[in-house]
């Protein structure tokens, strides 16, 4: 196989099918060994979370599926922590979108005069980062976006209602077994310009709280496949 792009939680090959496998690593993002989804950089290492974060991808991916959410999930093998999904083109050179039901993280590094931390962001919010680490993946607005030619405005809407739609579905889920979802990262792509979730949903990229206490990720896989 041959790789096609080296990532910070995950390596891309290109299969013989046409299709794109993904190999989970167990790299997470974080700083000074403490996990944080919103950091930039990889800062911890978590052995077995690939596997936990490609099983919570699969869980989801199929709850998205009975929803009628398109992905590009086709299949995966747990052991050796891969998925096989559909080619897609990223937007740019790699678009993150975050959707933040609780103000915390880098939202108060950045905002925190104007909000507390913990305070509940109604309806939800949705940002997008351009995936850069040497510029700290800088912020980025819808009309930002359309006006360098990333995506057109119609793209964005289509985006911002598939990440809405996602986030309630993981967050009412998560509900169900007594937990809360501040926030999660996704990323997106196209295929003839229909916009699609591609990449992961990971236990890895979210940041759930039991009561006031987060929930690492190893455990937050167990709690959600366990129940």
């Amino acid at each position: 196989m041959k790789k096609i792009y080296e990532g910070k939680t995950k390596d891309v090959y290109e299969l013989d099918n046409g299709n794109v496998m993904l190999k989970f690593k167990d790299d997470c993002t974080g700083k000074d060994g403490v996990f944080d989804p919103g950091e930039n950089s990889v800062g911890l290492t978590i052995e077995g979370i690939g596997k936990e974060n490609l099983k919570t991808s699969i869980y989801y991916f199929d709850m998205l599926k009975e929803a009628g959410i398109k992905t590009h999930y086709v299949s995966a093998d747990v052991e050796n922590a891969t998925m096989e999904v559909l080619p897609g083109k990223v937007f740019g050179h790699g678009l993150e979108v975050i959707c933040r039901l609780v103000a915390t993280g880098s939202f108060i590094r950045r905002y925190g005069e104007y909000i507390e931390d913990g305070t509940v962001l109604e309806g939800g919010y949705v940002e997008c980062t351009f995936k850069n680490d040497a510029k700290g993946d800088p912020l980025v607005t819808g009309e930002g976006l359309a006006a360098l030619g990333v995506m057109s405005p119609a793209m964005f809407e289509s985006m911002k209602e598939q990440t809405l739609k996602i986030t309630k579905i993981i967050a009412d889920d998560l509900k169900t077994i007594g937990l809360d979802l501040w926030d999660i990262k996704f990323e997106f792509g196209y295929n003839n310009d229909e916009v699609i979730l591609i990449d992961e949903i990971a236990s890895g990229n979210m940041r759930v709280y039991k009561g006031d206490t987060i929930v690492d990720p190893v455990e937050l896989t167990k709690l959600i496949l366990n129940r």
